[in-house]
């Protein structure tokens, strides 16, 4: 019995490795693109500004709005990794504020938190990062957890 387990699970092994992705790839490393079908839109690269006042920290990215918009609740972004490590990216919800996207962190742990992402390998350094919950109409970025860089988007 043991041995046709262990048969089975290496013929499973075997029809997944087997299996290669075939859809749209980025066109650029590093870009997290928005997956629509087979289209792959790129989301709006940028830097945070930074500001500390008191317990809090606020980011801000110029701009009310970001020129990459998608109508999905749960995003899907793939991007091929080459300085940009998928697993630290965090997604995060911006508020508008006088024409700008704004992100308060605060000390204690009462401000923004990262919104959950699942990330799955595709094809040597392409992966898949998506939304694992869905997320309200708004401004958003995906930003690797030890940088200012940002990636925006709307969902709308």
């Amino acid at each position: 019995m043991m041995k046709q387990l262990t048969i089975l699970f290496a013929l499973t092994v075997a029809v997944f490795a087997a299996e290669k992705y075939t859809g749209p790839r980025p066109a650029q490393p590093d870009l997290p693109y928005l997956v629509h079908a087979d289209n792959l839109v790129a989301t709006e690269v940028g830097d945070a500004k930074q500001e500390s006042k008191k317990d809090d920290t606020i980011y801000t990215v110029s701009g009310a709005n970001s020129p990459a918009r998608t109508p999905v609740a749960e995003p899907i972004f793939l991007i091929q990794a080459d300085k940009v490590l998928p697993d630290r990216l965090e997604l995060y919800r911006f508020d508008v504020k006088n024409g700008q996207r704004q992100l308060q962190m605060n000390k204690k742990r009462r401000g923004a938190k990262a919104l959950h992402l699942q990330v799955t390998k595709l094809d040597g350094n392409l992966y898949r990062v998506e939304a694992s919950e869905p997320l309200e109409n708004g401004q958003y970025s995906l930003s690797p957890n030890d940088s200012n860089k940002v990636f925006c988007f709307e969902v709308y």
